[in-house]
């Protein structure tokens, strides 16, 4: 019995041993494309084609760029106004550009909209532009006509008859493209255009207007300090509609780089902190010549009123006290 027993038990350990050894010896298969490319990949809601947040945003992905170790998507979007619906609802989505004021509406629908969005950077300013035919000589001679807040879902729609209601100007909204509406207004069948956006806009640097057309000021008080800023257009900027040394007293919505906030130690948090590391470390690169003129102004340590900084941009900034204070930045 104790031989007929024991052939078998060799047999299988001497089978056994072979298949171990080939175990052993086996190359780690590479990680499936879908896997590496998704790993570091942020998806980042940026506006309109025409606008400037989408060209900040691609500039950021260049800059950032490291292969499979980060890979920032622009998304081209209904503009900064709808980009917060992409950040708390859109798959994919984990940062955005959007203008501040905004979330003074998302309170009421989203009660806890500043524990759900951390702001990353506060990017630069989008200028409120009033432009009006030649008879029209002050903002209350706009009540009653037609004024043009451009499309739906862009700065302008949203922001432009929130200043015109803080103003108490009551007019008669549109919202068509602005081209059309520029047009509307060289025939007289429009008064205005409102355009919230980074100065200077084309339309008004290449445009040629009949004597006449002009800026209207509007003042900076109190009933703009919660959101906005104080800010001005200058001849330098629209040579063709201001004269030399003249400047047009205006107000801004600042326009912030914001990201979800996702819980510390996820993997989505990781992502955006290795973005946050690298935006931050490089952001001298994007001060070059060939990128937008707007980031010599940045002042990364520059808050946005309602929202608390992501964690990782505040680590940074705390570790680098000197990029935090640099006036150049």
């Amino acid at each position: 019995m104790l031989v007929l027993t024991s052939v078998p038990l060799f047999g299988a350990g001497a089978q056994a041993q072979p298949a171990a050894s080939r175990q052993l010896r086996r190359e780690p298969q590479p990680e499936k494309p879908q896997v590496t490319m998704n790993a570091w990949t942020i998806g980042l809601a940026g506006g309109l084609l025409e606008g400037a947040p989408i060209r900040l945003a691609a500039e950021m992905a260049r800059v950032v760029d490291d292969g499979d170790k980060l890979h920032v998507l622009p998304v081209v979007t209904r503009g900064p106004t709808e980009n917060v619906n992409s950040l708390l609802y859109l798959r994919g989505i984990d940062a955005a550009i959007i203008n501040s004021d905004v979330l003074d509406e998302y309170k009421s629908q989203v009660p806890d909209i500043q524990q759900r969005l951390a702001y990353v950077l506060n990017l630069f300013p989008s200028e409120l532009h009033i432009f009006v035919r030649p008879e029209v000589q002050s903002l209350n001679d706009l009540v009653g006509k037609k004024v043009n807040f451009n499309n739906l879902g862009t700065a302008a729609a949203y922001s432009g008859p929130l200043i015109f209601s803080r103003l108490g100007l009551d007019v008669e909204k549109t919202f068509i493209p602005h081209q059309v509406a520029l047009e509307q207004m060289r025939k007289g069948e429009m008064a205005a255009v409102v355009f919230i956006t980074s100065k200077p806009v084309d339309a008004f640097v290449r445009g040629r207007w009949e004597p006449g057309f002009k800026f209207l000021p509007v003042p900076y008080d109190k009933k703009f300090e919660d959101f906005y800023l104080p800010a001005s257009l200058d001849a330098a900027e629209y040579p063709n509609l201001i004269k030399p040394g003249d400047h047009i007293a205006t107000i801004a919505v600042p326009t912030a780089l914001v990201a979800f906030n996702f819980p510390v130690k996820s993997n989505r948090y990781e992502r955006l902190a290795r973005f946050v590391e690298s935006l931050f470390s490089r952001v001298d690169k994007l001060q070059q010549p060939g990128f937008d003129q707007k980031w010599k102004t940045i002042n990364l340590a520059a808050t946005v009123p309602g929202l608390t900084r992501f964690p990782a941009a505040q680590a940074w900034l705390d570790r680098e006290p000197r990029a935090a204070t640099n006036p150049s930045q």
